[in-house]
């Protein structure tokens, strides 16, 4: 694996062009490529983030003591006592506090307030960090 993870360094010139508001056909004439060239580069490399992107929600499940899935409507004060009791039960020592879970929440979930706008699970991990992902 390369400077550019699963991206060939093509690939990363293309995405960061984009990501900086350039057309296809602007990206091509930069990079002396067609612009067909680039929509397929942007493609693959888009797949590509993809699957890593699957891969490591795979890999959260499989590391997590507990998964715990709320759905849309849980109010959000509520939210840190229940990865907290969760974690009592598992027997882990959460590395977070009320502030951090719920703006984690917020921040990964885009959760509004007062409750949960869609369904998120909580990864409980062995070293007692959590993370958060949107599900619905």
């Amino acid at each position: 694996m390369g400077k550019y993870g699963l991206l060939t360094e093509k690939q990363y010139e293309v995405l960061k062009l984009r990501a900086k508001g350039l057309t296809q056909a602007e990206v091509a004439s930069r990079l002396g490529m067609s612009r067909s060239a680039v929509a397929i580069a942007e493609k693959r490399a888009l797949r590509k983030i993809e699957l890593a992107a699957e891969t490591l929600r795979v890999y959260r499940e499989i590391m997590a003591v507990k998964v715990i899935t709320l759905d849309e409507g849980v109010r959000l004060v509520d939210v840190p006592r229940t990865v907290i009791d969760e974690a009592d039960k598992a027997g882990v020592k959460v590395k977070a506090n009320f502030d951090y879970i719920f703006g984690l929440l917020r921040f990964k979930a885009g959760a509004g307030y007062p409750r949960l706008k869609k369904r998120v699970k909580i990864y409980l991990m062995r070293d007692g960090s959590i993370d958060v992902e949107e599900t619905g």
